[in-house]
């Protein structure tokens, strides 16, 4: 019957090629859009671009120079004013509702464009198609869909058409800067929102994204999935894409003992790691130590200390200072710790231009902290020794 479509699928069949054409949009966005195209952290083969490129046009109407420019805004300004679409500023209940609004009020901004909208297509197809006709390739989806499906194409096709909407507009922007866990404090509120999935591609792994923002693999522990990493891979199996970037691999040599200007380079190569590992080896056994040294009176103030202790100073909150400052009155090492992890923060903020400085900073930090006293803070300062650039190679 004609109301079936030409294919006449039954119901699970209909969801099955549902999941399947929204997972081609997801791979889409997160593979040439995001990756490639605001930030060049691999490359693809041109007929792979271009299959891209049609098939946002059909599934999203998504122009290509308008959605790299705003994503590299949210970079260049992240959770301040002028960020398209930070819930730090415009609230978490707007981005989730009205994402795609705020993508659209930002596509308008010519200076956007112009800034951050460089090399990005310009040839026949785009200027005489994609751009000069958004709404043709939506609608020559519905009418695909219904052809195919019958009836129920229309329902298809609104799901098609609010996938990228709902999941990254609203999900990524929204609750990715809100809610969910952090491999690393970078300076803005991103957070990974679950450690593996499969609907969002890997874009849920937006704390690592957003401290790696130039990586074509988004996870970093061995326990997270990155589905588009995995489409990544399959396409540079056959030729069909070359990674460029990756995140620092942070390598140590065992018995190293001696600062030296490679340790300085790899410590600030791989800063984000090392502070991760100060998080885990010094705040962590230190605040455990604490607690269990701590009258019960004061205890509670005692709660999420590892979490506060760790956190990126420009986001805090004030609450959060002052239950950081009454744990610190609390326990000396606390605040030698914390204090510690504060000064190492600013050594490759006001030194990174200087290699020299950089390095007599370190050793400097070094041998302060092994006169501390602090037995996990001397243990620590040990292994920053080991970090180089390269791995150990054998004798």
């Amino acid at each position: 019957m004609w109301y079936n479509g030409f294919l006449d699928l039954s119901v699970w069949q209909l969801v099955a090629v549902i999941l399947l054409m929204t997972h081609v949009t997801i791979v889409s966005v997160t593979v040439y859009l995001h990756r490639y195209s605001a930030h060049r952290a691999l490359e693809l083969h041109p007929a792979v671009k271009h299959f891209f490129r049609l098939w946002l046009w059909l599934s999203t109407g998504q122009n290509t120079r308008e959605w790299t420019a705003i994503h590299r805004k949210h970079h260049a300004k992240c959770e301040t004013v002028d960020d398209p679409h930070s819930p730090v500023i415009k609230g978490l209940s707007t981005v989730l509702r009205t994402g795609a609004e705020l993508y659209q009020e930002e596509a308008k901004n010519p200076e956007t464009l112009r800034i951050y909208g460089k090399n990005c297509p310009d040839d026949w197809i785009e200027r005489n198609v994609y751009s000069r006709f958004t709404f043709g390739g939506v609608t020559l989806m519905a009418l695909i869909d219904l052809a195919l499906f019958g009836v129920i194409g229309i329902t298809v096709w609104a799901i098609q058409m609010m996938w990228i909407p709902v999941w990254a507009a609203g999900v990524i922007n929204g609750l990715g800067h809100a809610v969910g866990y952090r491999n690393f404090e970078c300076r803005d509120a991103a957070t990974n929102l679950v450690p593996w999935g499969i609907l969002i591609g890997g874009e849920e792994l937006h704390n690592n994204h957003h401290t790696y923002p130039n990586s074509a693999k988004l996870s970093v522990r061995k326990w997270e999935f990155d589905m588009g990493w995995a489409w990544i891979q399959l396409l540079s199996l056959f030729g069909l894409a070359k990674v460029q970037r990756v995140a620092p691999i942070a390598h140590r040599v065992e018995g190293k003992r001696q600062l030296d200007m490679d340790t300085a380079m790899a410590i600030l190569n791989n800063r984000f790691q090392i502070m991760a590992q100060y998080r885990k080896l010094v705040i962590g056994p230190l605040v455990k130590q604490e607690l269990a040294k701590a009258d019960a009176s004061v205890r509670h103030q005692f709660h999420r200390a590892k979490r506060l202790l760790a956190r990126e100073p420009s986001l805090l909150q004030d609450q959060q200072q002052v239950r950081i400052d009454a744990m610190l009155a609390q326990s000396q090492a606390l605040k030698v710790i914390y204090e510690k992890r504060l000064a190492l923060q600013q050594i490759w903020v006001k030194t990174s231009s200087n290699g020299h400085d950089m390095l007599e900073a370190i050793r400097l930090w070094v041998h302060d902290a092994e006169a501390s006293g602090i037995q996990s803070l001397r243990e620590f300062a040990e292994q920053l020794k080991t970090y180089s650039l390269r791995p150990a190679t054998l004798a």
